[in-house]
């Protein structure tokens, strides 16, 4: 018996772990929405390489790695956009999430600063 209530508890904990990290994603979910919205607020635009973070990382926390080829040579702004979501391709979708919602908040507070 008491094996048996050993099993349970230590199943009990390891649900209890999944619920927590499922809620922490849920959390970061919502946070990257609400500060990809936040960005299209801001009164500055951001500059072609600040854009072009976001773009990747934005990419990378939706989408994954990359999974379409490289624009070709003519092709230069799309082919930038491709080359920075590639640039991201080791992170995972919470590590870009987060790093997204971080260049946010960057942008924001410079946003402010300028104001």
């Amino acid at each position: 018996m008491d094996d048996e209530a050993g099993k349970r508890g230590a199943t009990a904990k390891k649900k209890s772990r999944r619920k927590n990290r499922n809620r922490e994603k849920m959390g970061l979910q919502e946070d990257f929405e609400q500060h990809a919205e936040l960005v299209k607020t801001l009164k500055t635009k951001p500059s072609n390489e600040d854009l072009l973070i976001l773009y990747g990382l934005y990419k990378q926390a939706t989408v994954g790695p990359v999974n379409t080829d490289r624009p070709g040579i003519f092709s230069m702004k799309e082919r930038a956009k491709w080359d920075s979501w590639k640039s991201y391709e080791a992170k995972s979708k919470e590590e870009a999430m987060s790093d997204y919602i971080t260049k946010v908040k960057q942008l924001m507070e410079a946003d402010t600063a300028s104001s």
